[in-house]
């Protein structure tokens, strides 16, 4: 094999492999924002449906996923799944040889790169219907949505189906990701209910502060620095002098977005409440992120800043508005990841002459209909079968104790000592 092809192949493997460590950090973001985000006695819960979320995916995308979502073959609308990679797939030294070099990575780094982004997609879910769903429900749950629901639609963008024939642009999945997971917990939340106290008889809005906003931050920047993978590894090489300039610019346009982001929720939440809202200022950021995902590469660095700052002023009004609908979303995932990325899916011909309205609108109308609907009928499923929703006992004590029978704070909430 050519000295130069090995080198590049295995440049944009160790590319590949980085990224998607990158994006497997993000669990550990999620993990930290919804832990602060929520109150003290859910907080061992939230840390254990995130971690148990992203084992769950690494097994239903190897053993399904993967194969529904990058099929032998498949009529545009039903993929033919190729099961056998979970058994060592094919021979990728053949492939590269017989490729004149175009095979740039290895197949299982494209596994991992993969596998990390349905768990993020899983993990929008979680912090959605925190606080008063019941562990395995949810665990059950996360089994369809990482082995068919969302492969399904993933197959349909980025497995050549019939939305990416249509012309439907998604770089890095602000649909086929965000939008995805948040029309999951959409469903989850319609079906769950609010939380107790949290809207009263007369209408009110009743704010349920989380318990930890250190530990949101860190999660906030944690997500910030995992979303350069997630953007810039979706570049899926490196290893010329055009993709490495390409790769500059997303990282460049991902932090511009996010920063831009931050500014706006910042001043939008001011100006409505006469405060800087940390809170609105931390989905800012994500907000700024989830936009110029659907589309980094493509826009200048101020366009950039500009998509992201109409992301940071839409998803305030969207988590005031959701609240007035009594659609109870304690980290404001649905926001940030749905209204936002139907924002950022719009926004894609505004930078890229190649992308349409009408095939945007299609997409983002086809994965919404979808994974609601599917995930709609598996959450009604469970809700029959087994119950979603704990006590309102166990809801007042905290899901800590009856899902987990531990405290995270155990001394500051009166625990006893052992053996007392």
């Amino acid at each position: 094999m050519d000295d130069i092809i090995q080198l590049a192949y295995a440049l944009d493997t160790f590319y590949f492999l980085m990224s998607g460590a990158l994006v497997m950090w993000m669990a550990a973001g999620f993990s930290m924002l919804e832990a602060g985000l929520v109150r003290s006695k859910n907080t061992v819960e939230i840390l254990t449906k995130n971690i148990a979320l992203f084992a769950i995916a690494s097994i239903m995308y190897l053993l399904m996923g993967y194969g529904i979502m990058y099929p032998a073959d498949g009529n545009g609308v039903i993929p033919y799944p190729d099961l056998s990679f979970m058994f060592g797939g094919d021979n990728e030294t053949a492939d590269v040889l017989a490729s004149n070099g175009e095979t740039y990575y290895s197949g299982m780094s494209d596994f991992f790169f993969q596998v990390v982004f349905v768990a993020t997609a899983m993990s929008i879910v979680s912090g959605a219907v925190a606080e008063r769903m019941k562990l395995w429900a949810f665990l059950a749950f996360t089994v369809v949505m990482t082995g068919l629901i969302y492969p399904l639609q993933g197959y349909w963008k980025w497995g050549g189906g019939f939305l990416d024939a249509a012309g439907f642009n998604d770089f890095a999945g602000s649909g086929v990701v965000h939008l995805c997971g948040a029309s999951a917990a959409l469903a989850g939340v319609l079906l769950l209910g609010a939380r107790k106290g949290k809207y009263g008889d007369d209408g009110s809005i009743r704010a349920i502060p989380g318990a930890n906003m250190p530990l949101a931050t860190l999660g906030t920047f944690i997500l910030w620095l995992g979303w350069f993978g997630f953007n810039g590894g979706s570049e899926l090489k490196l290893s010329n002098i055009e993709e490495a300039n390409a790769v500059a610019l997303i990282f460049v346009n991902t932090n511009a977005a996010a920063a831009g982001g931050v500014v706006a929720a910042l001043l939008a939440a001011r100006a409505i409440f006469g405060k800087a809202d940390l809170t609105m200022t931390l989905n800012g950021a994500l907000a700024g992120l989830v936009a110029i995902t659907a589309e980094p590469l493509a826009p200048s660095p101020i366009w950039a800043t500009i998509v992201g700052m109409m992301g940071g002023v839409i998803v305030v009004f969207a988590i005031l508005g959701l609240d007035k609908l009594k659609i109870d979303d304690p980290v404001g995932a649905i926001s940030v990841h749905g209204v936002v990325g139907v924002w950022g899916l719009l926004a894609v011909p505004m930078s890229n002459s190649e992308a349409t309205f009408g095939a945007q609108l299609l997409g983002l109308v086809v994965i919404f209909a979808w994974t609601f609907s599917a995930s709609f009928a598996t959450w009604f499923i469970i809700k029959k079968l087994f119950g979603i929703r704990v006590s309102e006992e166990e809801e007042y004590n905290g899901v800590d104790l009856s899902e987990c029978g531990m405290e995270a704070y155990p001394e500051f909430t009166g625990g006893r000592s052992p053996g007392m």
